[in-house]
């Protein structure tokens, strides 16, 4: 299972399913120690470390950590030293412009010269910092070339990568991932990886989660089924690649990127064990509920995962998806309402058509409204769904749209405040809203 090339294999990638399990995976047999976590001698003569997500004393279903077995250990790397910035990528948002304008960007262009994974990271916003374990950074990327002789980690929080156009392969010290648009991936703190395109070109969004680890929503009332279902969350299995020659390691630490040099590649673990670990999910096997009688449920219904806070109910960040599904509710105003929530929100779409914005949000752009930014349904979706029938149901196809949501304010970045992508007459969508108030009629 060792891999010499970057070239993407015509293989099909082996998985283990369940979120949070505690996995066990070797890529050589027998490479996995019986009996203990860090044996006198290893198998094959690798080193044993322990790769921890959360702190030791955390009660146990909060706890991630996984032992691992590699060829050499982590530690061994040249002395980092500053670089620069990675791309546009921003993760300080003390300082940034704030607004209560909605704001609305077209998708990214690609890159004119060769760009990979980290470098075509560019930063819409966020809040809170590494520091305080909490907030969130949220990003674009747009790349064009894969990873080669380089690799990345971040110690400022986990990775949810969600793919728009092209597919991704993630490898990283755990494993390898295949991602394609309507899946996601998650890379958790600290864990080593490279993105190699095999598309040759690839876009989506990027949200960094400095605070407690993303987990599936309590379901509440809902019950022990439905909406994202632990067995179709992936894990990888074991996999690795020893290397030697010259390669790069880049860190980002704190809001700032480091860089070090390696005589062979980190992804070097034959074996390893725990919950501390990469995991893709597809989109589409969520299980949507809704109302069948009549009004619209508040979307936290949708919600995939969630990374909690120190306020009960009240989330760090949500990630929450709207997807194919039929709305049957009668005599009711059936896409979201008009509406002003304390949380912000940050919204993209993955493909087709939103069913609240028929018109400028197109797959690849953004919106984003703040705390108590009034917004909802523009005029044409408005008048369209104030007149439909709502005896029979409607089934809504094709589309995938997300958001991102949060406790705090998102602060854009000064550069995102001033991309050529940024819709200027994002308010024209609801200039058209008519006049319906008649006080003649009941």
């Amino acid at each position: 299972m060792t891999s010499t090339s970057l070239p993407v294999e015509a293989e099909t990638l082996q998985y283990q399913t369940g979120f949070g399990n505690s996995f066990a995976t070797e890529a050589l047999p027998g490479a996995l120690p019986v009996g203990r976590n860090s044996p006198a001698r290893c198998p094959y003569g690798l080193y044993a470390e322990q790769l921890s997500g959360t702190a030791f004393t955390a009660p146990r279903a909060e706890n991630r950590r996984s032992w691992l077995y590699r060829i050499r250990p982590a530690a061994q790397h040249a002395r980092y030293a500053p670089c620069a910035q990675a791309g546009g990528w921003v993760s300080r948002f003390g300082a940034q412009p704030v607004t209560p304008n909605r704001l609305r960007w077209n998708p990214r262009p690609m890159p004119d010269a060769p760009t990979d994974f980290i470098d075509g990271i560019a930063t819409v916003g966020g809040n809170g910092s590494p520091d305080e374990h909490g907030g969130v950074g949220i990003h674009l990327y747009a790349a064009n070339a894969s990873m080669r002789r380089r690799y990345f980690y971040n110690a400022d929080g986990e990775l949810l990568i969600v793919p728009q156009a092209g597919r991704l392969r993630v490898d990283t010290e755990l494993g390898r991932m295949d991602v394609a648009p309507l899946e996601i991936a998650v890379i958790p703190r600290g864990t080593r990886f490279r993105v190699v395109l095999p598309d040759g070109t690839a876009r989506g969004y990027l949200l960094e989660n400095f605070g407690a680890p993303l987990r599936p929503p309590e379901r509440g009332p809902i019950g022990s089924n439905s909406l994202a279902n632990a067995r179709d969350f992936e894990t990888p299995v074991a996999w690795y690649e020893d290397l030697e020659g010259d390669f790069e390691l880049m860190a980002k630490f704190e809001g700032g990127f480091w860089r070090t040099r390696l005589d062979h590649s980190p992804l070097d673990v034959v074996a390893w064990h725990g919950n501390h670990a990469p995991y893709k999910y597809d989109l589409r096997r969520f299980n949507a509920v809704g109302s069948i009688t009549y009004d619209h449920p508040d979307p936290s219904i949708f919600t995939v995962l969630t990374s909690p806070s120190d306020t009960p109910g009240t989330a760090n960040m949500d990630f929450a998806i709207f997807p194919p599904r039929i709305l049957v509710m009668e005599n009711t105003f059936r896409p979201p309402w008009f509406h002003r929530n304390v949380a912000s929100e940050f919204m993209g779409l993955i493909q087709g058509v939103y069913d609240a914005k028929a018109e400028g949000f197109v797959p690849g752009g953004a919106s984003l409204h703040n705390c108590m930014s009034a917004h909802g349904p523009d005029a044409e979706t408005f008048e369209k769904a104030s007149n439909a029938d709502t005896s029979k149901p409607h089934y809504i196809r094709d589309t995938m749209a997300f958001m991102f949501e949060t406790r705090r304010v998102i602060r854009p970045t000064e550069a995102a405040l001033s991309w050529p992508e940024l819709q200027t007459d994002y308010d024209a969508c609801w200039k058209d809203l008519r006049k319906h108030f008649d006080p003649t009629r009941p």
